[in-house]
């Protein structure tokens, strides 16, 4: 008998960060063709900017082996960049890719060891900051190329009172938001990607989406069963936060039991800030609160070992 480990996978971190990579791609590329050049830029700046630091940190600040190659950095860059709106400055888009790997990535022991989603960490910090720019967003660029326009979110017109895009408009992305957050079914194409390749389950996704759709359609405006689910889970970020960020590795639960919780309390905690706060989103601090959680949640919900009993 060979000593342990006995089971050996072919996944590695750099696999499967570029299968997140590749998932983010249809993303990407709707934002960069619905807000134009501008958005490119921040996609790019966010992403070299987070390697950068990565490689600067690591080196010269820690004194530790270079990890750039794993991928981490650039995906945390790229999920950060897709959570920006398309005009943001750019300088402000490298406080945040700081703010992100080395605040909250590094200093905690690099990748593994931060307890918050550092893209998620970043652009709430960049909120709190910037909270002008971060809520300044631009309608779709017109089909004959035309300079963008200041615009609300779905999210925003329903806070508002005003008129609400069509489902189909939110389902494709033509409408104003976050870079990557917009065009549900370039998100909907990550996700399959990622169930294909094995990288997440649906159990996070699904769980989060459904609460935040039930909870939505319990908690109507003229009453109770009267909301209108489908518009909350297309609206704001609540797909690219159910599938490419509440599923992270490090700060999700293990258990099974753990992760309907965790699941669970993310929709519900959207469904709060949407329903009965003045920020039109919720998704980012919900997800946010919920890491914090994570460490509780594994305690409490691990399976007892067998032939001992549980100790909490």
């Amino acid at each position: 008998m060979s000593s342990s480990p006995h089971i050996r996978s072919e996944a590695t971190t750099q696999r499967i960060m570029l299968d997140v990579l590749i998932a983010l791609l249809p993303a990407s590329f709707a934002g960069i063709y619905f807000f134009g050049v501008r958005a490119a830029m921040v996609i790019a700046v966010t992403v070299i900017s987070s390697v950068a630091f990565e490689f600067i940190t690591r080196k010269y600040l820690l004194k530790r082996s270079n990890t750039i190659g794993d991928l981490s950095a650039a995906v945390t860059g790229l999920l950060l960049a897709l959570n920006l709106p398309p005009a943001f400055p750019l300088w402000m888009a490298v406080v945040g890719s700081f703010f992100a790997i080395v605040i909250v990535k590094q200093l905690f022991g690099g990748l593994g060891q931060n307890f918050v989603n550092p893209a998620l960490a970043a652009r709430a910090i960049l909120l709190v900051a910037y909270g002008t720019k971060m809520t300044f967003w631009t309608a779709p660029l017109s089909p004959q190329g035309a300079d963008a326009v200041s615009a609300a979110t779905p999210l925003g017109m329903l806070k508002e009172g005003g008129s609400l895009p069509s489902v189909l408009n939110m389902f494709l992305g033509q409408i104003g938001g976050s870079i990557g957050e917009t065009s549900a079914i370039a998100l909907l194409l990550g996700g399959v990607y990622l169930l294909a390749r094995g990288v997440i389950s649906w159990h996070i996704p699904v769980i989060y989406t459904g609460t935040v759709a039930l909870i939505a359609w319990v908690l109507g405006p003229t009453g109770m069963l009267t909301g209108n689910p489908l518009f909350h889970v297309l609206a704001g970020g609540l797909l690219i936060g159910a599938i490419f960020m509440a599923t992270d590795y490090t700060t999700s639960p293990m258990t099974r039991k753990g992760i309907v919780i965790y699941a669970v309390g993310c929709g519900v905690l959207t469904m709060l800030f949407r329903l009965y706060t003045n920020m039109p989103e919720g998704v980012s601090f919900a997800i946010l609160l919920m890491n914090i959680t994570v460490p509780i949640i594994d305690r409490y919900t691990a399976p007892r070992r067998f032939g001992g009993e549980l100790h909490v």
